[in-house]
Parts: C-alpha cells; sequence; structure tokens
C-alpha cells in the first residue's frame, strides 16, 4: 500500500481530529506541512483547488474532508473501528453535527479579542491581520453562519451540560460505549479552546469531560515523519490512481461519469474543483483531474456536504 501522506499545519482543528484518528488506529504516515492561509500552490497543486485542512494524499488518490479521510483511514486498517458495527449511523451523524455546531461555537469563542490577543501574542500584527482576512475569505459565500459571540457563550453551557451528563451516564470510557469517529469529532473543538488559558476554562470545568478529553489525546497521533512538498508531488506524479469503487447507483441528479462537472464544498472554502468525474455514489464522489506538478490524481469527496455542477 501507498504510503499515507497528511497535508496539514499544526494548529489546524480539524488536522488534529486526523492526527488523532490516526494515532488510535496506530498508523505510520508522512507529515506535509501546508501554509494555514492561502495561497497554498503545492496543495492545490493536488487538489485542484480545494484550500481546506486537512488533505490526505495516498499515493495519486487525494483525499479531501476529513468525513472522506475517516473512510479512507478504515479502508487502511479496519480494526479498531472508527465505525463500530451497530453504530454506524449514530456515531457519524453525532460527528457531523459536531463539525458544523460545535465547532462554529468554538470558533466564534476562540476568535474574541481577549482570547485573540493570547492565541497570537508572538506574531507580527500584520501577520495576525493576514490570517483574520483569510479566514473572512473562506467563510465567504457559503452556507455556514457564524455564531455571534454573545450566542456562543450563552448556548456553550448547553452543550457542555449534555456532553457531560452523557459521559456520566454512559457505561464505557467514550461517548458510545467504545471509541469511535464521535469521540475524535468532539475532542478536536475542545482541544481549540483548551490551546489558551482564556479558552481553557469553558472546557475545564466539566470533569467528566476533561476526563474523557484527556482519554481521547492518549491516543497520540501514530508515527510520523516528515516530507517535502516537493516530495508528495512526485509521488501524487509517479503513481496511478487506484480501481474505482464497485457500486451500482443510479445518480440522482443524472450526473455521469465521463461528465466534466465542478466540485466545491457548501458550508466554507466553497472554491470548485474542476475535472472528470469518475464515479459517483450513496457516499463518494471522485473526480479526474491533471496538474504538471501533480501529474493525473483521483480527487475524493463526501457526497454529505459537496455538490456537484456540470460545467
Amino acid at each position: 500500500m501507498s504510503e499515507l501522506i497528511l497535508h496539514h499545519y499544526p494548529a489546524s482543528p480539524f488536522a488534529e481530529k486526523t492526527r488523532l484518528m490516526l494515532g488510535f488506529k496506530g498508523l505510520s504516515w508522512r507529515s506535509v506541512h501546508i501554509s494555514p492561509v492561502m495561497p497554498k500552490p503545492d496543495l492545490t497543486a493536488l487538489t485542484g483547488g480545494y484550500r481546506k485542512t486537512p488533505v490526505l494524499q495516498v499515493g495519486a488518490d487525494i483525499y479531501c474532508d476529513t468525513a472522506m479521510i475517516a473512510q479512507r483511514l478504515e479502508q487502511a486498517k479496519a480494526t479498531p473501528a472508527l465505525f463500530p458495527e451497530g453504530q454506524e449511523m449514530i456515531t457519524q451523524t453525532f460527528a457531523a453535527w459536531v463539525d458544523s455546531v460545535v465547532f462554529a461555537h468554538a470558533v466564534s469563542l476562540v476568535f474574541q479579542p481577549e482570547s485573540v490577543a493570547v492565541r497570537f501574542a508572538k506574531l507580527p500584527p500584520e501577520a495576525v491581520k493576514a490570517f483574520v482576512a483569510d479566514r473572512t475569505a473562506l467563510f465567504s459565500g457559503g452556507a455556514a453562519v457564524r455564531v455571534p459571540a454573545e450566542q456562543a457563550r450563552h448556548q456553550w453551557p448547553a452543550i457542555m451540560a449534555r456532553l457531560e451528563q452523557q459521559l456520566q451516564r454512559e457505561q464505557g470510557d467514550f461517548l458510545f460505549g467504545e471509541p469511535s469517529i464521535a469521540d475524535f469529532a468532539m475532542a478536536h473543538p475542545l482541544w481549540f479552546l483548551k490551546a489558551t488559558a482564556v479558552t481553557s476554562p469553558l472546557v475545564d470545568v466539566y470533569p467528566a469531560v476533561s476526563t474523557w478529553h484527556a482519554r481521547v489525546m492518549g491516543f497520540g497521533h501514530g508515527s510520523a515523519t516528515e516530507m517535502s512538498a516537493e516530495q508528495a508531488l512526485e509521488v501524487a506524479r509517479n503513481a496511478t490512481p487506484a480501481a474505482l469503487p464497485d457500486e451500482l447507483f443510479e445518480e440522482p441528479n443524472g450526473f455521469k461519469a465521463g461528465q466534466q462537472v465542478t466540485i466545491a464544498a457548501t458550508d466554507y472554502g466553497v472554491d470548485p474543483v474542476a475535472g472528470e468525474l469518475m464515479f459517483a455514489g450513496r457516499e463518494a464522489l471522485i473526480l479526474r483531474r491533471t496538474d504538471e506538478r501533480g501529474g493525473t490524481v483521483h480527487v475524493h469527496f463526501p457526497r454529505f456536504g459537496f455538490r456537484i455542477q456540470a460545467q
């Protein structure tokens, strides 16, 4: 099997979710650090324009969005399972709720002036200004709605009280008994908040949550070794995309394999990726595209949270 190559940066919450999943699986992987802000020419040479973090590369196959990455990690190593048998729907549905609703609250709480002052204390003002401008652009044009700070502060205790209650009543050590995608989805926005003394109390005052969070973080990040962006591009150029899934499915909007389309996220980071539609299944979409630096690759997206449009 080709190496797992994660394109990420250390402070990214969704990258932390993926790093924890890699640790849970006990997988070895290559680490390619990318810029937190645009432009990201080495990354977009592989993705075709998708700019969110992280992105997983396996040879000439490029996986966008942590929901898609989780599915690929499950394929790489079936056990321990991210989607325990009989709990596939509840764990994935919970994870999707966290990645949208809970994460949006965490972002609002983290980016309040007193938190930003501490989090970016060591950066020059122009760097902070550039980061804020980049995030403004990232969240423009999509369906994601920023949660006002007052509303985030108002609703956060309800979110945490429900989480605390679930952990107090659950018989096992994790959200739904055994560890699953639900735990890693919930862990990363709390990790984001715990990064500074300003926002850490929003997590620390809940004892069952704090104990559980430490347990999830204890899975670590697996075994990572550094790789340069140019090395990753060379891997893609020299590889052949994996065989397409063997799934019979009638695409509900009539898109066909071989059609020229664009695929884009619907929430934020809605930059479209253009190419040839190779596969449209119940859960996954695969686009074929060729780049001078990255060669011919297959870019994988989840169906949920993305849209297809004809070119």
